[in-house]
């Protein structure tokens, strides 16, 4: 939370208010991958006490379906696919909060993985806005989890990268250096990664990554429609579209993909068994 530490931090924009406190507050909180079993115990309440909770989609519906029409405000997708502008999204929170509102910005996963509540973090301060940030967990660690999974394994792999799949590969600015990654070994994970998918998995097999290299792909992780398909780096792109896998959906890369198969027989996924 902002405010009582030593590095007080710059000033408020001359002519705005610096006292936010005294007007509203925002939270940035992560909603986890989507089973509500899965908020934290201050997500929920901060979600419950809140005056207007700003969501996107991520967080899914079981969650979403939590706050009372009244008291919510979607800036997701809207219908024909068009996306709320993030700045909408920022001036709004803003506004409310001036308003003296108690705002909950709510993102699914965690908010500062690959998220952009660093954006909106950063915004809240420059206007003088009171806020704090409520962590998630990522979906990035919990999609492969429920589908017996492990990032890390003593017999495997003892490191791990995640990436964005939103970028193109192949053009010269990207952020992502797939050729370093396939280089440095380790399971990568691959968040909005499902459209990209011909891409990386090309520019890695180029980089030198074996093509029988274990992938697997979780959609939607802890959702009750959770589907899951394993391949391999060669296969993957036809698994993916013979099965119709979607977004929102994890790509796992690497030879801890295979454990699935081990443990699945006894393995309870997702929103099985569910209350």
């Amino acid at each position: 939370m902002t405010g009582g530490d030593a590095d007080d931090g710059p000033a408020a924009p001359e002519g705005e208010e610096a006292a936010a406190g005294a007007e509203g507050f925002v939270y940035l909180v992560g909603s986890g991958p989507g089973d509500p079993d899965l908020l934290t115990v201050k997500a929920r309440r901060l979600v419950e006490e809140a005056d207007v909770v700003l969501h996107d989609k991520l967080p899914g519906p079981e969650i979403i379906d939590l706050i009372p029409d009244e008291r919510r405000e979607d800036v997701g997708k809207r219908a024909g696919g068009e996306w709320t502008p993030q700045e909408y999204t920022n001036r709004r929170m803003v506004e409310l909060a001036r308003e003296g509102k108690r705002v909950v910005r709510l993102k699914g996963g965690d908010p500062f993985v690959f998220g952009r509540g660093g954006e909106e973090m950063e915004y809240l301060a420059e206007h003088g806005v009171a806020f704090e940030v409520v962590p998630g967990l990522s979906s990035a660690v919990a999609g492969p989890g429920v589908a017996g999974i492990p990032l890390t394994h003593r017999d495997h792999v003892s490191s791990v990268s995640f990436v964005t799949g939103h970028e193109d590969p192949t053009k010269e600015d990207s952020a992502v250096d797939w050729a370093a990654l396939a280089e440095t070994g380790g399971t990568l994970v691959v968040l909005m990664g499902v459209g990209k998918l011909p891409e990386y998995v090309a520019a890695l097999r180029e980089a030198g990554m074996a093509p029988e290299t274990p992938v697997a792909m979780v959609e939607r992780a802890t959702w009750p429609d959770q589907r899951v398909v394993t391949g391999t780096l060669d296969t993957i792109v036809d698994v993916r579209d013979r099965e119709g896998i979607e977004p929102p959906a994890i790509t796992v890369i690497g030879e801890v993909a295979a454990t699935r198969a081990r443990v699945r027989a006894f393995l309870r996924e997702g929103g099985e068994g569910r209350a």
